[in-house]
């Protein structure tokens, strides 16, 4: 019999991530429901390595998946065709890499961005109000591609110190949200950060170099790695070299 999930009110702790259901139930990874989405009980839901997902007309819902799947920047596959598409985009005056630029325009893009396999959005109006206060009080970043002045595509995502868990992306231009995860892991890898948080799997990212580990080898890696120091979320051209470098073997 399946064990039934717990309830959460406004106080109530989170339950330990390894209390999830597993794959015999009915949602692997599904920790618990109810609560709320303010600032205080996302950071904490992160710390723990547990995030919101849910739709329209559920309750808050709250997972911890095993296995977890992580993109670390030191295996990311730059393809040969995304590595051509970063160097005409860098030749470009009118095309740029914002960080934080433009937040809230991010998240409400990706709203009308479904997940890979999915259908509808999961970032319903009072998800994006709560990101969009995780980004004020400075714990959620946007990463953007711009080109000729218009925000083409970008991602958003939350840090703690320097555990970064990807939240989603979208694109208006071709391969523009390729660009801004590119752009990530630039960044990542200039700042030592060493792991980001993909949540589940799918082709896409797993193309990419992204894989899965273990639920408790992710929760020490960034338990570790939010106690670090924060990185300066500014984006610097000169990131692209530790991508573009003739060292970097294209995949």
């Amino acid at each position: 019999m399946t064990r039934p999930i717990p309830w959460l009110d406004e106080f109530s702790p989170f339950p330990a991530a390894a209390q999830a259901w597993g794959d015999a139930d009915p949602a692997p990874g599904l920790l618990a429901a109810g609560g709320t989405l303010d600032v205080a009980r996302l950071l904490q839901a992160y710390r723990h390595g547990i995030f919101p997902w849910f739709s329209a007309g559920q309750p808050i819902l709250w997972w911890s998946p095993d296995p977890r799947m992580v993109l670390r920047p030191s295996a990311f596959r730059l393809h040969r065709s995304l590595r051509k598409t970063l160097l005409r985009f860098m030749a470009q005056p009118a095309c740029q890499i914002r960080i934080d630029h433009d937040f809230a325009s991010v998240i409400q893009a990706c709203a009308r961005s479904p997940r890979e396999g999915q259908q509808g959005t999961w970032i319903l109006p009072e998800m994006e109000r709560a990101y969009i206060a995780l980004h004020a009080a400075g714990y959620a970043h946007s990463v953007e591609a711009w080109i000729d002045g218009q925000l083409a595509g970008g991602l958003y995502c939350v840090a703690i110190g320097r555990a970064v868990f990807g939240e989603s992306m979208f694109a208006r231009r071709t391969d523009a949200s390729k660009i801004a995860l590119a752009a990530l892991v630039a960044f990542c890898r200039h700042q030592g950060v060493d792991m980001v948080d993909c949540q589940q799997n799918t082709r896409h990212l797993a193309s990419l170099g992204a894989s899965e580990i273990r639920r408790a080898e992710f929760l020490e890696a960034m338990a570790a790695a939010s106690g670090q120091a924060p990185p300066d979320w500014r984006f610097d051209p000169v990131y692209w070299n530790s991508l573009l470098s003739p060292l970097q073997p294209a995949a």
